[in-house]
């Protein structure tokens, strides 16, 4: 896609067209499970639906599908909550948990048995996939299948009360073994979890599955567009069927395509593997592609949204460049970030001309990018320090940085020309002599000679030390989820997704610094809410300045 084109998003045609002919209120919701952290294909979704209800004035809720005790927590909604809110959008008063119609939904359950459309079913889970058939057989009928509505209603309640262990009887729905549609195959609506759940304790040790839950709370809600990923597309005659049996509100489901990101794992289940078995640090690693991790890593959320917007929404899977990611964040950070000067690998340098005592302040700008940004004073020295890999002793031809006998000028400030090289009894080199121009203080020769290179550098007696982390993809496949491809997380991980660099020298604005900032020559940088081990600033590398999606993009 290029730059140009407009994305496609097929459900805000469809409410276009529909509100041509008819008032309503658009209502859509965000449904998360609260079992681990939002990651970017969620963000698709929760600006999708906040964005429809912004853009047509309507309604979003926030709802946790929280139906599985065993795994949700509260830790993981106050996260999801925290997600929703930095990516920029607000549910109001509009926040519902699946919990919240646990007695609803249980009357519901009860209607249908009332009315001869569900039993209570004693097959083992074993025993249950085998009645199921194949996608090209038929499932056969359960011998429980015929139980009366008496009998049915009894046990139910039993069920309820708890006086049946885990996996000894389900309830499900008694609609067609023989359908073409696996889902139709008499669905299980209720199970047994001795669990105690994290809002309603131990009221209930039955509850009830994701697919009795979705359209029944989405008709409660009132919602008008109940938006799914494609793969509930053929769950949705199961979630007609029982809005039909229950004669209630029937809400609109419209299925997308969910997001596919290269070098990126987006299942909640594979990302738990990989905190489990500690291959990150937390949820909130910045390797992660959760909210969290990307949020830690200095991801802005107006960057997020952009990235969203651009890639459109379709009935199409199709996998994204995660190049397209990068280069929305590059772009948005390009435009607010400030430059500044940080050394990775220090080398010193000492101009032998320069006053001992002396230190002058350079004007530095703080972003070309805005006039508004200002300057800031960058204080000069005798001593100062480059990057180690912007010298060489015996430079190939169009290395155009600093060398014997050759000049560069240092940002800000002046021309230098190295000298001397001093070196230690290993031959490793420590130090490089210098002479600096006086007549250069950020400005051309005076001779009119051409001075190709510039670097950056610090001050020595102004620097102070920070930790700084470059991080790259974590999986070295470009589709890690495909398991023919990769069989195992662990055999995909790439060894160099981190390299920490424990002791870079910052310019001394960075003292108190906060949030994102252009490392000249480097990259893009933005601090670590932690410390180091040693009590220094960390700094996270968000992305790099080479941006390989605008040549993409302009092919």
């Amino acid at each position: 896609m290029s730059e140009v084109e407009t994305p496609s998003n097929f459900i805000q045609n469809k409410i276009e067209e529909e509100l041509k002919s008819s008032s309503f209120t658009v209502h859509t919701r965000f449904p998360p499970e609260p079992n681990g952290h939002l990651h970017i294909g969620h963000a698709k979704s929760i600006c999708l639906n906040f964005g429809l209800a912004d853009k047509f004035s309507g309604i979003c809720n926030l709802r946790f599908d929280d139906t599985n005790p065993s795994k949700e927590e509260t830790k993981f909604v106050k996260a999801i909550q925290e997600d929703v809110k930095w990516l920029g959008f607000d549910w109001g008063n509009q926040l519902f948990y699946a919990s919240d119609y646990f007695d609803q939904l249980f009357e519901f359950a009860i209607r249908l048995i009332k009315k001869g459309k569900a039993y209570v079913d004693d097959l083992t889970p074993e025993q249950m996939r085998e009645y199921r058939g194949t996608l090209s057989e038929p499932g056969k009928n359960s011998p429980y299948r015929d139980r009366s509505i008496e009998e049915n209603l009894d046990l139910f309640q039993k069920m309820k009360a708890g006086e049946f262990e885990e996996g000894e009887k389900v309830l499900r729905a008694k609609i067609d073994m023989g359908s073409g549609n696996l889902n139709m195959r008499d669905p299980v609506l209720y199970r047994i979890l001795k669990a105690s759940h994290h809002r309603t304790g131990d009221k209930w040790c039955i509850y009830p599955m994701y697919d009795f839950t979705h359209g029944q709370s989405d008709s409660i809600e009132k919602i008008t567009h109940s938006l799914c990923t494609l793969e509930f597309e053929d769950h949705r005659p199961l979630y007609d069927w029982f809005l039909d049996e229950l004669e209630i509100y029937h809400p609109q489901q419209i299925e997308f395509a969910r997001l596919n990101l290269n070098y990126t794992i987006l299942s909640k289940r594979k990302l738990l593997q990989l905190v489990e078995e500690r291959h990150v640090d937390n949820w909130d690693d910045p390797r992660m592609p959760t909210l969290s991790g990307m949020r830690r890593r200095g991801y802005p959320p107006e960057a997020i949204r952009e990235f969203c917007d651009r890639i459109g929404i379709s009935k199409s899977n199709a996998t994204v460049d995660f190049a397209l990611l990068e280069h929305c964040v590059r772009e948005y950070l390009n435009r607010t970030a400030t430059r500044v000067m940080v050394v990775l690998r220090p080398l010193k340098v000492v101009l032998i001309n320069y006053p001992e005592d002396q230190v002058e302040e350079m004007d530095a700008v703080n972003n070309p990018e805005d006039p508004n940004a200002g300057t800031r004073k960058m204080p000069f020295s005798r001593t100062v320090y480059i990057e180690r890999d912007d010298f060489m002793e015996d430079p190939p031809k169009k290395f155009f940085r600093l060398a014997p006998g050759r000049e560069v000028r240092l940002k800000h400030a002046y021309v230098i020309k190295c000298e001397e090289v001093i070196k230690n009894s290993d031959g490793e080199i420590v130090e490089l002599r210098c002479t600096y121009d006086p007549e250069t203080r950020s400005g051309a020769t005076q001779d009119g000679r051409k001075i190709k290179g510039t670097l950056h550098w610090v001050s020595e007696d102004h620097a102070h030390k920070a930790e700084v982390r470059l991080y790259n993809h974590l999986f070295t496949q470009e589709n890690p989820a495909d398991e023919k491809v990769c069989p195992d997380l662990k055999s995909s991980l790439n060894p160099d997704s981190l390299e920490i660099i424990e002791e870079a020298l910052l310019e001394p604005s960075l003292k108190n610094a906060k949030g994102g900032y252009q490392f000249l020559r480097l990259g893009y940088f933005s601090v670590d809410p932690q410390k180091s081990a040693s009590g220094d600033q960390i700094f996270n590398r968000v992305v790099t300045l080479r941006d390989t999606w605008a040549k993409i993009a302009n092919k």
